[in-house]
């Protein structure tokens, strides 16, 4: 019986990351030192002539890594020195906070946006104007007016958050079905049963949608967000490693970082699965 789609897919998947395991192994195999003229008593240091082709770390050593870091995730020695664990909690509390606070304004404000074409065209300017703004660019005026590290991240990503949110949001009211919309007219439904009950339901995918956004780019901004302002975090813990030269912790950093984004993500998809299913 041929294979269903999904495992064909499992098994290329899992064979583009053999592929990539090998070439990252051969470009960090030892080579002889005579080779490469490297001074003899380096090489004994080494291990008997052979040194590595670059400063890389290894597949084993990201693996051993990657084992001892998640064998003991919530540790914590001191400021400079907490188990990753520990590290992505304040930085998805972080996320969620400025999620959160984006979610609140941006959806709101999207439903006034799509039902009123007076205030999509007063609000448009200043949409376009602030959009392309990077996030990071308003972190000095953060720190100078609030005055706390973690608060002007959380503001950060309350900033990134809510442009995809808000026109998403806009656009999914904004393309409802006409005929609902003056049904409901005829039935003489109040504005408020009448956003709640038809224009919601039928504008929660692409609602949805601007929040998947939101939340992708808000991950990817708290990890720079966090290399600025110190302390803890994701971002924190991947810039302290890189000037610790740990180059292995980095890898194993990013990895988490992917991994995290992806968990996120894949929530977002079910949840859009799931209206998709009730409509």
């Amino acid at each position: 019986m041929r294979p269903s789609l999904n495992l064909r897919a499992a098994l290329v998947s899992l064979l583009l990351l053999g592929v990539l395991l090998l070439g990252w192994y051969v470009a960090t195999l030892p080579q002889a030192s005579k080779a490469v003229n490297v001074d003899p008593e380096y090489a004994a240091l080494m291990g008997g002539g052979a040194v590595k082709k670059s400063g890389m770390p290894t597949p084993a050593e990201v693996g051993h890594t990657l084992i001892d870091k998640l064998a003991h995730p919530f540790y914590d020695h001191g400021p400079n020195d907490k188990g990753i664990g520990i590290q992505l909690a304040y930085s998805l509390a972080r996320v969620l906070g400025g999620f959160a606070l984006a979610a609140l304004v941006a959806i709101p404000l999207g439903f006034v946006v799509g039902m009123s074409p007076i205030m999509q065209r007063a609000l448009n300017p200043y949409i376009q104007l602030l959009k392309p703004i990077s996030p990071l660019a308003w972190m000095p005026l953060a720190l100078y007016t609030i005055k706390d590290s973690s608060a002007s991240a959380i503001f950060v990503i309350f900033i990134c958050s809510l442009w995809p949110m808000l026109i998403n949001t806009a656009y999914g009211v904004a393309a409802v079905k006409r005929d609902w919309l003056n049904v409901a007219k005829t039935l003489e439904v109040s504005p408020l049963r009448k956003a709640f009950q038809v224009i919601l339901p039928a504008a929660a995918p692409t609602i949805l949608t601007g929040m998947r956004i939101s939340m992708g780019i808000a991950w990817l901004v708290i990890v720079a967000a966090e290399m600025l302002v110190g302390g803890t975090g994701i971002g924190y813990f991947v810039w302290n490693e890189w000037n610790n030269l740990s180059l292995t912790n980095v890898i194993f950093a990013i990895l988490m970082i992917g991994v995290v984004g992806m968990l996120l993500d894949a929530l977002f998809a079910w949840m859009l699965r799931l209206v998709a299913y009730n409509e």
